[in-house]
């Protein structure tokens, strides 16, 4: 220890008592090794105090009296004007202590973690976890009631469906020929809006009115349609909901079987004005693959140039042979007019 060092040849005078009753006499002090030294004037040894066990009786004043720890009765005066024995006991007792166990201090720090162990758990494990049991256990008729209510929010920005009846049924058998693993997904076409096509929970796929109009052939709405069945295979769609809630959110759902408005508010917004979520080239010609969809009317949709998607159209599956076809040409022509008069 460099202080027990620094002060080892330090020797003062004081006053030693050994018990309340005793008689106070006159000691010479110094420090040992680890120890503080009591001698009578002849230099011979009274005892001998750890400093480990060094107590001050009146801390701040002067004269300074000391104490061996558990023994108040026994005492050892200094002098106010020994200034330099004072001052080394102190510094010794402090760099002493510093060694010391503290078990208030480790059950502090103990209590400290603990907390930050728990408070980590609440935020960063139980939503997650939450979200993922509720996912789970809500039924699909509670599905398709949130995305019905999603659906009505929406619906503020994009107006509603269009239900011109010959096209309604081009886009029922448009679902049966790009099915979901359970069965014909249930497709609607919006008036403004939607920017491609966006899943909702319980299934249904919003279409943007540009993907029917604007393109002379239907392999390039059937390409966004095959990137969401991808894309809620990877996210549930009501995980993304809820994503996009808090933990109370979802409590709420599970204990009552509804979901605040401000919620579905907000989530249809960022729905309406946020790109998709990418999907790999690989994944994308697997489903193009699986749905017996061609890649490349889907990938100069979304790249004019084909620069940024020049891996979906160089691999594309069907390059060489061409897929069943997605729509007759009838259908495509009555899918084209479903928003008209």
């Amino acid at each position: 220890m460099t202080a027990l060092h620094e002060y080892q040849r330090l020797e003062a005078a004081g006053l030693w008592r050994a018990s309340p009753n005793a008689q106070r006499r006159n000691v010479v002090v110094s420090v040992g090794d680890a120890t503080l030294t009591i001698s009578d004037t002849r230099d011979q040894p009274l005892t001998h105090w750890s400093l480990a066990a060094l107590e001050r009786a009146n801390p701040g004043q002067r004269p300074a009296i000391y104490f061996p720890d558990g023994d108040p009765g026994e005492t050892l005066e200094i002098a106010a004007d020994d200034v330099a024995m004072i001052d080394a006991i102190e510094k010794l007792r402090k760099a002493v202590g510093r060694g010391r166990p503290h078990p208030g201090r480790l059950r502090l720090i103990t209590f400290l973690l603990s907390i930050a162990a728990v408070t980590a758990l609440i935020v960063f494990w139980l939503p997650g976890a939450l979200r993922q049991h509720a996912v789970s256990v809500v039924p699909e008729v509670k599905r398709m009631q949130i995305g019905e209510a999603l659906r009505a929010q929406m619906e503020k920005v994009t107006g509603p469906a269009c239900t011109k009846p010959s096209g309604k049924g081009a886009l029922e058998r448009l679902a049966e020929r790009l099915p979901t693993a359970d069965g014909p997904g249930d497709f609607d076409v919006m008036r403004g809006g939607v920017n491609g096509a966006i899943s909702l929970p319980g299934g249904t796929i919003l279409i943007g009115r540009s993907l029917v109009e604007d393109y002379e052939e239907p392999d390039v709405l059937a390409g966004f349609v095959v990137a969401e069945h991808l894309r809620a295979g990877l996210t549930d769609p009501l995980a993304e909901l809820l994503s996009h809630g808090s933990v109370i959110d979802t409590g709420r759902l599970l204990t009552t079987g509804e979901l605040p408005e401000k919620i579905l508010a907000r989530y249809a917004e960022h729905l309406l004005t946020s790109p998709r979520p990418a999907l790999t080239d690989e994944a994308l010609l697997n489903g193009f693959k699986s749905w017996s969809v061609r890649a490349r009317p889907y990938a100069y949709a979304v790249d004019l140039t084909g620069e940024t998607t020049l891996g979906l159209i160089e691999a594309d599956p069907f390059a060489a042979a061409l897929p069943p076809p997605i729509l007759s040409d009838a259908d495509w022509l009555r899918l084209q007019g479903i928003c008209g008069a």
